[in-house]
């Protein structure tokens, strides 16, 4: 617990250098672009690679960070491409996203099971449980009507979005652009 309180508190501490904010800037742009990248299955399921973005700024930046940036990229994009009304429930979702990756990764060893687990939690928690009941409220279809199809494809998801990731993390490091990007943020 006493982890989780220290990952907090660091990552808050992030926001007082203006080159981590410029960084996390950056990144955010990457997740608006991205976010327009995406392939719609039906009216409930759609494929995306944003998360990409949102777990790369968790791990370099932390929970709070994470959180801004997984909230502030879902208004930008509303505000720049709407689909359909405006849902503040996937704002908190994006934003609680933010949160569980940055808790995970935030300034420890990247690995595959760290990314898997991160991955794992984020599935079930806001893109399984918390989404499908967002749509329910949208929509007004049974919560357990909506749940098999979307399970299925958090299912499929969940290899390809950790693997994806762990690749590009992989990448970065190895061409030390992680690290560069932390210097070139202040540390």
């Amino acid at each position: 617990m006493k982890k989780i309180k220290t990952s907090f508190t660091e990552s808050f501490q992030e926001l007082k250098d203006l080159r981590t904010m410029t960084a996390a800037a950056m990144l955010l742009a990457i997740t608006v672009v991205l976010g327009f990248y995406r392939l719609q299955l039906t009216e409930y399921i759609r494929i995306g690679f944003d998360s990409i973005s949102k777990e790369l700024t968790g791990m370099l930046f932390g929970p709070v960070i994470g959180c801004m940036v997984g909230g502030l990229s879902d208004l930008i994009s509303y505000i720049i491409k709407p689909i359909g009304g405006f849902f503040p429930g996937f704002t908190v979702s994006a934003m609680a996203g933010g949160i569980i990756y940055g808790t995970i990764l935030y300034k420890r060893p990247l690995s595959f099971k760290r990314v898997l687990a991160a991955n794992s939690v984020v599935t079930a928690s806001v893109n399984l449980l918390l989404n499908t009941y967002w749509l329910t409220l949208l929509y007004g279809d049974a919560f357990f009507a909506l749940l098999p199809a979307r399970a299925v494809k958090q299912l499929i998801m969940l290899p390809i979005d950790s693997i994806l990731f762990y690749a590009t993390a992989r990448l970065l490091s190895r061409a030390n652009l992680t690290g560069l990007i932390k210097s070139r943020a202040g540390r």
